[in-house]
């Protein structure tokens, strides 16, 4: 999906949400969706997180919008996006904004990520296959003890 092709889009309703999600979710075979999901933007070594959601409560349609910008398939890890590329996967999700029966905190967040960026800064991708799995690194280990707070 283009930047233009996302802009003209719109997902009002549920069913229109639960298709984009298949969508994405068929663009990526073996996709199996995490326990845990999040997104911070890094500058000079500090992290700025984005809307974080509970261990298990993770949002399917964001998901999926991210593993399909990422790479994620199934796998524990954490993707270090340039901002064009998240750019790109805020502007994948934003038709769903037309949803307005519904908040879009993850969306939100980004944009507000994006808007506090500067041409250094880089955005990080969780992606927590498994709570039993081990941090990837020290900024993964930080997004977990988010998740049980």
């Amino acid at each position: 999906m283009t930047a233009g092709a996302a802009e003209r889009e719109a997902w009002a309703t549920d069913d229109d949400l639960s298709a984009a999600r298949e969508r994405f979710i068929a663009g990526i075979p073996g996709f199996a969706m995490p326990a845990a999901c999040g997104v911070a933007r890094a500058d000079a070594g500090d992290l700025t997180f984005g809307h974080v959601n509970r261990l298990g409560e993770v949002r399917p349609l964001p998901t999926a919008v991210l593993a399909s910008v990422c790479g994620y398939v199934a796998t524990t890890a954490v993707f270090r996006l340039d901002r064009d590329r998240f750019a790109e996967a805020v502007d994948r999700l934003a038709p769903a904004e037309a949803a307005t029966h519904l908040r879009h905190p993850n969306l939100w967040s980004w944009r507000d990520l994006l808007a506090g960026a500067t041409p250094d800064s880089t955005f990080l991708v969780f992606f927590l296959a498994s709570p039993d799995d081990p941090p990837v690194d020290g900024d993964d280990a930080r997004f977990r003890r988010l998740l049980v707070g």
